[in-house]
């Protein structure tokens, strides 16, 4: 059975942006991209416009640095600084986590600063990364989800090759209105499939 280790943390670039493992100089700016009230939303981390603004306390602040300091030594999972390749400034992050040996497939997930949404950056990001599942790990397949408030990530997802494979009724709130939670999901087959047709072209 094909078992994907996470230890290794590499550096994949890009025509405008670079994955690579996080920094401590990193920290501040992750700190603030949490902050942003969009984020929050979208995130789930939050359920209502109200907290959604409330910026993080110092004991927040501690954990997420914390977090952040360990990510480069966690096997189980990989976490990626998203970085303009002109300026290495860090826009948001890519995550692999939640992994299952028996299947071979993990869960991914991706966060944007909203100060460099809609630049194209994000599915250039996960283009990038999705790419390294699929031909580096050698992952089965790569699911996410998310809030069907989020129609443009929705667009980007499918436009990757992702596909609506069910939603989850009124799975999450969000100013007292119930919101479904739509879940995707991408294999490696479909992915030679893509490449195999591009490579035709």
């Amino acid at each position: 059975m094909n078992q994907v280790s996470f230890i290794n943390k590499p550096v994949l670039i890009g025509n405008r942006i670079i994955l690579r493992p996080f920094e401590n100089n990193d920290i501040q700016d992750m700190i603030e991209i949490l902050n942003e009230p969009e984020v929050k939303k979208l995130t789930g981390s939050v359920t209502n416009d109200n907290d959604a603004i409330k910026i993080m306390d110092e004991d927040e602040k501690i954990r997420v640095s914390e977090w952040y300091k360990t990510r480069n030594v966690q096997s189980d999972r990989l976490d990626l600084a998203i970085t303009l390749k002109d300026s290495n400034q860090i826009i948001g992050e890519v995550v692999f986590n939640e992994y299952d040996e028996l299947t071979n497939n993990v869960n991914f997930r991706v966060l944007i600063s909203q100060s460099y949404s809609n630049q194209g950056l994000g599915s250039e990001a996960i283009q990038l990364f999705i790419q390294y599942g699929f031909e580096q790990l050698n992952l089965h397949k790569i699911s996410l989800e998310v809030f069907s408030f989020n129609p443009r990530a929705e667009h980007v997802y499918t436009k990757v090759g992702f596909k609506l494979e069910g939603i989850k009724r009124e799975d999450f709130k969000y100013n007292e209105m119930y919101i479904d939670t739509k879940v995707f999901g991408f294999l490696k087959s479909e992915y030679d499939q893509i490449n195999d047709r591009s490579q035709n072209v």
